[in-house]
Protein backbone atom coordinates (compact mmCIF):
# COMPACT_ATOMS: atom_id res chain seq x y z
CA UNK A 1 0.00 0.00 0.00
CA UNK A 2 1.41 3.36 -1.36
CA UNK A 3 1.91 6.31 1.59
CA UNK A 4 -0.87 8.54 1.41
CA UNK A 5 0.14 12.54 1.33
CA UNK A 6 -0.73 14.79 4.44
CA UNK A 7 -1.86 17.41 2.76
CA UNK A 8 -5.96 18.01 2.48
CA UNK A 9 -6.01 14.17 4.42
CA UNK A 10 -6.75 13.66 7.85
CA UNK A 11 -7.13 9.94 9.50
CA UNK A 12 -9.02 8.01 11.94
CA UNK A 13 -7.82 4.76 12.99
CA UNK A 14 -10.40 2.32 13.83
CA UNK A 15 -10.44 -1.25 15.43
CA UNK A 16 -9.80 -2.70 12.40
CA UNK A 17 -9.99 -0.31 9.49
CA UNK A 18 -8.36 3.22 8.81
CA UNK A 19 -10.89 5.64 7.71
CA UNK A 20 -8.80 8.40 5.90
CA UNK A 21 -10.57 11.42 5.03
CA UNK A 22 -9.46 13.14 1.81
CA UNK A 23 -10.65 17.35 0.74
CA UNK A 24 -10.23 18.68 -2.96
CA UNK A 25 -10.98 18.64 -6.98
CA UNK A 26 -14.23 16.05 -7.06
CA UNK A 27 -14.88 14.45 -10.61
CA UNK A 28 -18.56 13.79 -9.92
CA UNK A 29 -21.84 13.69 -11.45
CA UNK A 30 -25.02 15.92 -10.35
CA UNK A 31 -27.69 14.97 -8.30
CA UNK A 32 -29.77 15.46 -11.26
CA UNK A 33 -28.84 12.16 -13.19
CA UNK A 34 -31.10 10.31 -10.36
CA UNK A 35 -34.22 11.60 -12.48
CA UNK A 36 -33.08 8.76 -14.83
CA UNK A 37 -34.03 5.73 -11.82
CA UNK A 38 -36.64 7.82 -10.36
CA UNK A 39 -38.98 8.31 -13.44
CA UNK A 40 -39.11 5.04 -14.20
CA UNK A 41 -40.22 4.28 -11.00
CA UNK A 42 -42.94 6.40 -9.72
CA UNK A 43 -45.42 5.53 -12.69
CA UNK A 44 -47.42 9.10 -12.28
CA UNK A 45 -44.89 11.40 -11.26
CA UNK A 46 -42.73 13.89 -13.70
CA UNK A 47 -39.81 15.71 -12.66
CA UNK A 48 -39.41 19.26 -14.05
CA UNK A 49 -35.70 20.52 -13.76
CA UNK A 50 -35.72 24.38 -12.88
CA UNK A 51 -32.32 24.84 -14.83
CA UNK A 52 -30.90 25.52 -17.95
CA UNK A 53 -29.73 23.99 -21.24
CA UNK A 54 -27.13 21.81 -20.12
CA UNK A 55 -28.91 20.40 -17.63
CA UNK A 56 -31.64 19.74 -20.52
CA UNK A 57 -29.06 17.97 -21.82
CA UNK A 58 -27.58 15.95 -19.52
CA UNK A 59 -30.90 14.09 -18.31
CA UNK A 60 -31.73 13.72 -22.11
CA UNK A 61 -28.56 12.19 -22.55
CA UNK A 62 -28.33 10.07 -19.54
CA UNK A 63 -32.00 9.23 -20.28
CA UNK A 64 -31.24 7.91 -23.43
CA UNK A 65 -34.83 8.99 -24.42
CA UNK A 66 -35.61 10.20 -28.33
CA UNK A 67 -36.77 13.57 -29.13
CA UNK A 68 -40.19 12.79 -29.97
CA UNK A 69 -40.99 10.39 -26.85
CA UNK A 70 -43.82 11.31 -24.08
CA UNK A 71 -40.64 10.98 -20.71
CA UNK A 72 -41.75 12.03 -17.77
CA UNK A 73 -39.14 14.68 -16.95
CA UNK A 74 -38.45 17.76 -18.74
CA UNK A 75 -36.66 20.93 -17.67
CA UNK A 76 -37.88 24.76 -17.69
CA UNK A 77 -35.06 26.69 -18.90
CA UNK A 78 -33.58 29.77 -17.11
CA UNK A 79 -32.08 31.59 -20.11
CA UNK A 80 -30.66 34.86 -20.04
CA UNK A 81 -33.99 37.54 -20.29
CA UNK A 82 -34.53 35.41 -16.49
CA UNK A 83 -30.67 36.16 -15.32
CA UNK A 84 -30.95 39.51 -16.77
CA UNK A 85 -34.19 40.15 -14.73
CA UNK A 86 -36.13 41.12 -17.83
CA UNK A 87 -38.91 38.05 -17.19
CA UNK A 88 -40.40 37.22 -13.81
CA UNK A 89 -38.64 33.96 -13.12
CA UNK A 90 -41.75 32.70 -10.83
CA UNK A 91 -44.10 33.85 -13.48
CA UNK A 92 -42.12 31.75 -16.08
CA UNK A 93 -41.84 28.78 -14.24
CA UNK A 94 -46.26 29.03 -13.31
CA UNK A 95 -46.63 29.07 -16.90
CA UNK A 96 -44.73 26.15 -17.88
CA UNK A 97 -46.50 24.24 -15.13
CA UNK A 98 -49.60 25.27 -16.11
CA UNK A 99 -49.02 24.40 -19.99
CA UNK A 100 -47.27 20.95 -18.63
CA UNK A 101 -50.61 19.95 -16.18
CA UNK A 102 -52.57 20.90 -18.72
CA UNK A 103 -51.38 18.32 -21.49
CA UNK A 104 -50.35 15.83 -18.94
CA UNK A 105 -53.40 15.21 -17.13
CA UNK A 106 -52.29 11.61 -15.95
CA UNK A 107 -49.50 13.45 -14.04
CA UNK A 108 -50.38 12.82 -10.42
CA UNK A 109 -47.33 14.21 -8.72
CA UNK A 110 -45.02 17.08 -9.63
CA UNK A 111 -40.80 17.43 -8.54
CA UNK A 112 -39.79 20.78 -9.27
CA UNK A 113 -36.47 19.78 -8.88
CA UNK A 114 -33.52 22.61 -8.65
CA UNK A 115 -30.28 22.83 -10.37
CA UNK A 116 -26.82 24.95 -9.79
CA UNK A 117 -28.55 27.45 -12.11
CA UNK A 118 -31.17 27.84 -9.96
CA UNK A 119 -29.42 27.77 -6.85
CA UNK A 120 -26.91 30.29 -8.02
CA UNK A 121 -29.95 32.64 -8.95
CA UNK A 122 -31.44 32.14 -5.57
CA UNK A 123 -35.13 30.78 -7.04
CA UNK A 124 -37.05 29.78 -3.92
CA UNK A 125 -38.76 25.95 -5.42
CA UNK A 126 -39.99 25.94 -1.95
CA UNK A 127 -42.48 28.80 -2.04
CA UNK A 128 -43.06 28.04 -5.31
CA UNK A 129 -44.00 24.86 -4.81
CA UNK A 130 -46.64 25.76 -2.37
CA UNK A 131 -47.80 28.26 -4.49
CA UNK A 132 -48.48 26.20 -7.26
CA UNK A 133 -49.87 23.66 -4.70
CA UNK A 134 -53.00 25.87 -4.10
CA UNK A 135 -53.83 25.80 -7.50
CA UNK A 136 -53.94 22.08 -8.44
CA UNK A 137 -54.03 19.98 -5.36
CA UNK A 138 -55.36 17.06 -4.25
CA UNK A 139 -55.64 16.57 -8.35
CA UNK A 140 -51.63 17.50 -8.64
CA UNK A 141 -49.16 16.73 -5.26
CA UNK A 142 -46.48 19.31 -6.05
CA UNK A 143 -43.13 18.84 -4.27
CA UNK A 144 -39.60 20.45 -4.31
CA UNK A 145 -35.74 19.22 -3.57
CA UNK A 146 -32.36 20.19 -5.17
CA UNK A 147 -30.92 17.84 -7.59
CA UNK A 148 -27.41 20.76 -7.72
CA UNK A 149 -23.93 19.29 -7.93
CA UNK A 150 -22.32 22.03 -6.33
CA UNK A 151 -21.55 20.06 -3.32
CA UNK A 152 -23.18 16.89 -3.90
CA UNK A 153 -22.57 13.48 -5.62
CA UNK A 154 -25.00 12.26 -8.03
CA UNK A 155 -26.62 9.08 -5.70
CA UNK A 156 -27.83 12.21 -3.15
CA UNK A 157 -30.48 13.40 -5.60
CA UNK A 158 -32.41 10.52 -4.89
CA UNK A 159 -31.84 10.83 -1.16
CA UNK A 160 -33.51 14.64 -1.64
CA UNK A 161 -36.18 13.63 -3.48
CA UNK A 162 -37.29 10.77 -0.80
CA UNK A 163 -36.41 13.06 2.13
CA UNK A 164 -38.71 15.62 0.76
CA UNK A 165 -41.33 12.94 1.04
CA UNK A 166 -40.98 11.97 3.58
CA UNK A 167 -42.83 14.93 5.49
CA UNK A 168 -46.14 14.46 3.68
CA UNK A 169 -46.54 10.79 4.65
CA UNK A 170 -49.47 9.74 6.78
CA UNK A 171 -49.22 8.95 10.21
CA UNK A 172 -50.30 5.69 11.30
CA UNK A 173 -49.28 3.59 14.30
CA UNK A 174 -49.37 0.54 11.80
CA UNK A 175 -46.65 -2.06 12.51
CA UNK A 176 -44.48 -2.87 9.63
CA UNK A 177 -41.78 -2.68 7.59
CA UNK A 178 -40.96 -0.46 4.91
CA UNK A 179 -38.15 -0.75 2.67
CA UNK A 180 -36.73 2.93 1.78
CA UNK A 181 -34.63 3.59 -1.57
CA UNK A 182 -35.61 2.91 -5.38
CA UNK A 183 -35.52 -0.49 -6.45
CA UNK A 184 -36.38 -1.92 -9.86
CA UNK A 185 -39.59 -3.64 -9.96
CA UNK A 186 -38.45 -7.31 -10.73
CA UNK A 187 -36.27 -6.71 -7.45
CA UNK A 188 -38.95 -5.23 -4.99
CA UNK A 189 -41.59 -7.89 -6.15
CA UNK A 190 -38.68 -10.45 -5.15
CA UNK A 191 -38.44 -9.16 -2.11
CA UNK A 192 -42.12 -9.27 -1.09
CA UNK A 193 -42.23 -12.32 -2.18
CA UNK A 194 -39.74 -13.56 0.20
CA UNK A 195 -40.96 -11.64 3.04
CA UNK A 196 -44.54 -13.05 2.15
CA UNK A 197 -42.66 -16.72 2.42
CA UNK A 198 -41.38 -16.25 6.12
CA UNK A 199 -44.73 -14.83 7.00
CA UNK A 200 -44.13 -11.15 7.26
CA UNK A 201 -47.29 -9.34 4.31
CA UNK A 202 -46.93 -6.22 6.14
CA UNK A 203 -44.14 -4.59 4.04
CA UNK A 204 -44.41 -1.23 2.14
CA UNK A 205 -41.50 0.55 0.00
CA UNK A 206 -40.43 4.08 -0.32
CA UNK A 207 -40.76 5.49 -3.70
CA UNK A 208 -44.23 3.70 -4.60
CA UNK A 209 -44.69 2.70 -7.93
CA UNK A 210 -47.65 5.54 -7.88
CA UNK A 211 -48.62 8.26 -5.87
CA UNK A 212 -51.54 7.67 -4.60
CA UNK A 213 -49.41 4.42 -3.46
CA UNK A 214 -47.22 5.63 -1.16
CA UNK A 215 -47.16 4.65 2.24
CA UNK A 216 -48.44 6.14 5.56
CA UNK A 217 -45.77 5.81 8.71
CA UNK A 218 -44.81 6.20 11.86
CA UNK A 219 -43.61 4.72 15.84
CA UNK A 220 -45.05 1.26 14.39
CA UNK A 221 -42.57 1.20 11.17
CA UNK A 222 -39.36 -0.46 11.05
CA UNK A 223 -37.09 0.72 8.21
CA UNK A 224 -34.04 -1.07 6.15
CA UNK A 225 -32.50 1.10 3.89
CA UNK A 226 -31.74 -0.56 0.34
CA UNK A 227 -29.36 1.78 -0.64
CA UNK A 228 -26.25 3.54 1.60
CA UNK A 229 -26.73 7.22 0.24
CA UNK A 230 -30.13 7.68 2.24
CA UNK A 231 -28.63 9.55 4.49
CA UNK A 232 -31.31 12.69 4.90
CA UNK A 233 -33.74 10.22 3.92
CA UNK A 234 -33.01 8.08 7.46
CA UNK A 235 -33.09 11.04 9.46
CA UNK A 236 -36.64 12.06 8.12
CA UNK A 237 -38.06 9.16 8.88
CA UNK A 238 -36.66 8.69 12.42
CA UNK A 239 -37.65 12.35 12.69
CA UNK A 240 -41.31 10.56 12.22
CA UNK A 241 -41.23 7.61 15.00
CA UNK A 242 -39.90 5.51 12.38
CA UNK A 243 -37.09 2.42 13.83
CA UNK A 244 -33.78 2.55 11.35
CA UNK A 245 -32.73 -1.26 11.23
CA UNK A 246 -28.84 -1.90 10.70
CA UNK A 247 -27.83 -4.45 8.19
CA UNK A 248 -25.43 -4.69 5.40
CA UNK A 249 -26.72 -3.82 2.30
CA UNK A 250 -28.48 -6.57 -0.38
CA UNK A 251 -25.68 -6.78 -2.70
CA UNK A 252 -24.80 -10.54 -2.78
CA UNK A 253 -25.81 -14.05 -1.45
CA UNK A 254 -24.21 -12.88 2.03
CA UNK A 255 -25.17 -8.62 2.16
CA UNK A 256 -29.06 -10.44 0.96
CA UNK A 257 -29.13 -12.98 4.13
CA UNK A 258 -28.08 -10.60 6.82
CA UNK A 259 -29.92 -7.71 4.89
CA UNK A 260 -33.30 -10.20 5.06
CA UNK A 261 -32.58 -11.25 8.62
CA UNK A 262 -32.30 -7.67 10.11
CA UNK A 263 -36.26 -7.39 8.50
CA UNK A 264 -37.44 -10.86 9.85
CA UNK A 265 -35.55 -10.67 13.11
CA UNK A 266 -37.44 -7.44 14.17
CA UNK A 267 -40.85 -9.24 13.62
CA UNK A 268 -39.96 -12.05 15.57
CA UNK A 269 -39.66 -14.74 12.38
CA UNK A 270 -37.68 -17.44 13.46
CA UNK A 271 -34.16 -19.22 11.87
CA UNK A 272 -36.63 -22.20 10.88
CA UNK A 273 -39.54 -20.04 9.14
CA UNK A 274 -36.23 -17.64 7.60
CA UNK A 275 -34.49 -20.69 6.55
CA UNK A 276 -37.12 -22.23 4.35
CA UNK A 277 -38.44 -19.07 2.53
CA UNK A 278 -34.86 -18.25 1.49
CA UNK A 279 -33.06 -21.49 1.24
CA UNK A 280 -33.51 -22.20 -2.12
CA UNK A 281 -32.53 -18.55 -3.50
CA UNK A 282 -29.69 -18.48 -1.51
CA UNK A 283 -28.15 -21.54 -2.70
CA UNK A 284 -28.71 -20.18 -6.65
CA UNK A 285 -27.15 -16.91 -5.39
CA UNK A 286 -24.00 -18.53 -4.33
CA UNK A 287 -23.89 -20.83 -7.20
CA UNK A 288 -24.35 -17.81 -9.83
CA UNK A 289 -21.41 -15.74 -7.54
CA UNK A 290 -19.07 -18.89 -7.60
CA UNK A 291 -18.87 -19.19 -11.19
CA UNK A 292 -17.09 -15.57 -11.47
CA UNK A 293 -14.69 -16.57 -8.50
CA UNK A 294 -12.00 -18.65 -10.63
CA UNK A 295 -12.02 -15.24 -12.79
CA UNK A 296 -11.91 -12.26 -9.88
CA UNK A 297 -10.26 -14.24 -6.74
CA UNK A 298 -6.89 -12.72 -6.29
CA UNK A 299 -7.13 -10.02 -8.44
CA UNK A 300 -6.79 -6.30 -6.87
CA UNK A 301 -9.71 -3.61 -6.92
CA UNK A 302 -9.51 0.26 -6.32
CA UNK A 303 -12.66 2.24 -5.57
CA UNK A 304 -12.62 6.06 -6.69
CA UNK A 305 -15.14 8.31 -4.81
CA UNK A 306 -18.53 8.48 -6.73
CA UNK A 307 -21.42 6.41 -6.00
CA UNK A 308 -21.53 5.84 -2.30
CA UNK A 309 -22.28 2.08 -2.94
CA UNK A 310 -18.30 1.66 -2.99
CA UNK A 311 -18.33 -0.02 0.70
CA UNK A 312 -20.56 -2.95 0.26
CA UNK A 313 -19.87 -3.54 -2.84
CA UNK A 314 -15.89 -3.81 -1.67
CA UNK A 315 -17.49 -5.99 1.29
CA UNK A 316 -19.01 -7.97 -1.46
CA UNK A 317 -16.02 -8.76 -4.02
CA UNK A 318 -13.83 -9.30 -0.54
CA UNK A 319 -15.49 -11.88 1.04
CA UNK A 320 -17.69 -13.58 -1.87
CA UNK A 321 -14.93 -13.42 -5.06
CA UNK A 322 -11.69 -13.28 -3.09
CA UNK A 323 -11.04 -10.03 -4.49
CA UNK A 324 -8.33 -7.83 -2.78
CA UNK A 325 -9.06 -4.08 -1.82
CA UNK A 326 -6.07 -1.40 -2.88
CA UNK A 327 -8.11 1.36 -1.58
CA UNK A 328 -12.19 1.82 -1.02
CA UNK A 329 -12.54 5.81 -1.68
CA UNK A 330 -16.31 7.08 -1.32
CA UNK A 331 -17.62 10.34 -1.54
CA UNK A 332 -19.52 10.24 2.10
CA UNK A 333 -19.20 7.92 5.03
CA UNK A 334 -22.38 7.27 7.00
CA UNK A 335 -20.93 5.26 9.58
CA UNK A 336 -23.90 4.60 11.34
CA UNK A 337 -25.28 3.15 7.96
CA UNK A 338 -22.50 1.65 6.82
CA UNK A 339 -21.19 0.21 10.19
CA UNK A 340 -22.32 -3.55 9.92
CA UNK A 341 -20.52 -3.16 6.41
CA UNK A 342 -17.59 -1.73 8.05
CA UNK A 343 -17.01 -4.83 10.51
CA UNK A 344 -17.21 -7.07 7.33
CA UNK A 345 -14.09 -5.81 5.71
CA UNK A 346 -10.67 -6.77 5.78
CA UNK A 347 -8.85 -5.47 8.92
CA UNK A 348 -6.13 -3.84 6.57
CA UNK A 349 -8.53 -2.32 4.41
CA UNK A 350 -8.00 1.45 3.82
CA UNK A 351 -11.40 3.95 3.65
CA UNK A 352 -11.21 7.35 1.91
CA UNK A 353 -14.16 9.63 3.06
CA UNK A 354 -14.39 12.25 0.02
CA UNK A 355 -11.98 13.03 -2.86
CA UNK A 356 -9.05 14.67 -3.87
CA UNK A 357 -8.59 12.96 -7.54
CA UNK A 358 -4.88 14.36 -8.11
CA UNK A 359 -3.63 12.54 -5.20
CA UNK A 360 -5.80 9.39 -5.71
CA UNK A 361 -4.98 9.56 -9.12
CA UNK A 362 -1.48 9.03 -7.96
CA UNK A 363 -2.85 6.28 -5.68
CA UNK A 364 -3.80 4.58 -7.84
CA UNK A 365 -0.96 4.27 -10.45
CA UNK A 366 1.19 3.81 -7.73
CA UNK A 367 -1.04 0.58 -6.94
CA UNK A 368 -1.28 -0.65 -10.21
CA UNK A 369 -4.45 -2.45 -9.41
CA UNK A 370 -6.30 -5.21 -11.83
CA UNK A 371 -9.39 -3.36 -11.60
CA UNK A 372 -10.32 0.69 -11.28
CA UNK A 373 -14.03 1.21 -10.64
CA UNK A 374 -14.43 5.10 -11.53
CA UNK A 375 -16.52 7.65 -13.02
CA UNK A 376 -17.24 7.88 -16.63
CA UNK A 377 -14.64 11.00 -16.42
CA UNK A 378 -11.61 8.94 -15.64
CA UNK A 379 -12.64 5.75 -16.94
CA UNK A 380 -11.27 6.70 -20.47
CA UNK A 381 -7.60 8.24 -19.63
CA UNK A 382 -6.91 5.27 -17.07
CA UNK A 383 -7.79 2.74 -19.89
CA UNK A 384 -5.53 4.54 -22.26
CA UNK A 385 -2.62 4.40 -19.48
CA UNK A 386 -2.96 0.64 -18.63
CA UNK A 387 -5.33 0.09 -16.23
CA UNK A 388 -8.79 -2.14 -16.46
CA UNK A 389 -11.46 0.02 -15.21
CA UNK A 390 -15.47 -0.32 -14.61
CA UNK A 391 -17.46 2.44 -14.71
CA UNK A 392 -19.13 2.73 -11.14
CA UNK A 393 -22.31 4.72 -12.68
CA UNK A 394 -23.99 1.57 -14.39
CA UNK A 395 -23.48 -0.40 -10.57
CA UNK A 396 -26.43 2.21 -9.89
CA UNK A 397 -28.51 1.87 -13.01
CA UNK A 398 -28.04 -2.23 -13.20
CA UNK A 399 -30.44 -4.02 -11.23
CA UNK A 400 -27.75 -5.77 -8.58
CA UNK A 401 -29.86 -5.49 -5.04
CA UNK A 402 -30.90 -9.23 -4.18
CA UNK A 403 -30.47 -13.35 -4.77
CA UNK A 404 -31.54 -13.35 -7.88
CA UNK A 405 -29.20 -10.61 -9.61
CA UNK A 406 -26.08 -11.44 -7.16
CA UNK A 407 -24.95 -13.48 -10.36
CA UNK A 408 -25.17 -10.51 -12.62
CA UNK A 409 -23.41 -8.23 -9.70
CA UNK A 410 -20.58 -10.55 -9.96
CA UNK A 411 -20.69 -10.27 -13.84
CA UNK A 412 -20.37 -6.60 -14.17
CA UNK A 413 -17.41 -6.79 -12.42
CA UNK A 414 -15.67 -9.73 -14.50
CA UNK A 415 -16.91 -7.69 -17.69
CA UNK A 416 -13.67 -5.63 -17.81
CA UNK A 417 -11.23 -8.28 -17.97
CA UNK A 418 -13.55 -10.61 -20.85
CA UNK A 419 -13.37 -6.99 -22.75
CA UNK A 420 -9.71 -6.51 -22.26
CA UNK A 421 -8.97 -9.72 -23.45
CA UNK A 422 -11.31 -9.24 -26.50
CA UNK A 423 -8.96 -6.53 -27.50
CA UNK A 424 -5.92 -7.69 -27.09
CA UNK A 425 -6.62 -10.45 -29.46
Amino acid sequence: MSAMPDRGCTEQATAVKLVRSARGQREVFCGLTGIVWLHRKIQDAFFLVVGSRTCAHLIQSAAGVMIFAEPRFGTAIIDERDLAGLADVNDELDRVVEQLLSRRPEIKLLFLVGSCPSEVIKLDLGRAAARLSRSFEPRVRIRHYSGSGIETTFTQGEDACLASLVPTLVTSERRQLLIAGSLPDIVEDQFRRLFAAMGLDAVAFLPARRANEFPEIGPGTDVLLAQPFLADTGRALTERGCRLLTAPFPFGAEGTTAWLKAGASAFGIGEAAFDDATRDARSRAEASVARYAPELSGKRVFFFPDSQLEVPLARFLSRELGMGLAEVGTPFLHRSHLAAELEMLPADTVVVEGQDVEAQLDRCRAEKPDLTVCGLGLANPLEAEGLTTKWSIELVFSPVHGYEQAGDLAELFARPFVRRLRLAV
